[in-house]
């Protein structure tokens, strides 16, 4: 027999937290990846950009200029050509030293640890408010480096949400924040492991182009399964691995 089909979204994010959590190592809010002012200012230059690119683009900005005083007194063409490798340098540039300004206007120093302090709701609203900062930016600062109930959702989360059926097919990104972080307890941890699973899932597994779905684990579950290959039959579900394998490849950052 074919395996059920679910379609109420709801449910199908709360299966969906529960086949990637055994799918994928399970992560811990313990030492974040970066400090907040790295985590912001990476995640800028990480628009539409690699990561090794955001990587490089960062590495080249910090030895030129040395730190966040030395990047925004540096002229700002020069700072552009310091991180061309980002997707929009000429962009970006300005961007990151008038989001520099206002951090130092405002809290006399660049450092955002003071957002630990605040609610949610009021650190969400002052990094919106800065330029080029949406929900996604604000989301991974506030999520990996102060454990805020939030929930970042990138290219990667919102394919897989809209593929699953967890979220319509004109649900946007920036409307995926509130509709799957509703769908969700309001927990950081689980909150961190549902987005980076599937940040990895649809880096690793569900590509934008030719999704490798005999290997996914939610199969029984996922829309563009079900209306591509008809519902996950025993034979299919038994073939998909359990766990990821690590010789397939690195889980990316």
């Amino acid at each position: 027999m074919p395996a059920t089909y679910s379609s109420l979204p709801a449910e199908k994010t709360q299966e969906n937290h529960a086949v990637l959590n055994r799918f994928y190592p399970p992560l811990t809010l313990d030492n974040p990846r970066r400090s907040p002012m790295r985590e912001l200012i990476s995640t800028v230059l990480s628009h539409r950009t690699t990561h090794a690119d955001e990587e490089l683009a960062y590495d080249r900005m910090l030895e030129a200029y040395g730190d966040w005083a030395g990047v925004l007194a540096a002229p700002t063409a020069e700072l552009a050509h310091a991180i061309r490798t980002t997707r929009w340098p000429d962009t970006q540039a300005p961007r990151i030293q008038e989001i520099l300004r206002r951090i130092r206007a405002e809290r006399g120093e660049f450092d955002l640890d003071f957002l630990r302090e605040w609610t949610t709701e009021q650190a969400m609203q002052w990094l919106n408010d800065m330029p080029g900062i949406g929900l996604k930016t604000a989301s991974l600062v506030l999520l990996f480096n102060f454990h805020k109930p939030v929930l970042p959702v990138d290219a990667h989360v919102h394919r897989v949400a809209q593929r699953v059926g967890m979220i319509g097919p004109k649900v946007s990104v920036e409307k995926a924040h509130h509709v799957l972080l509703e769908q969700l307890p309001k927990d950081a941890l689980t909150l961190l492991n549902f987005h980076k699973h599937n940040y990895w899932h649809g880096q690793q597994i569900c590509f934008f182009l030719k999704p490798a779905c005999a290997r996914c684990p939610l199969k029984s579950f996922c829309s563009y399964y079900q209306e591509h290959y008809g519902p996950a039959t025993p034979e299919a579900l038994a073939a998909t691995p359990a766990h990821w394998d690590e010789t397939w490849g690195k889980l990316p950052h």
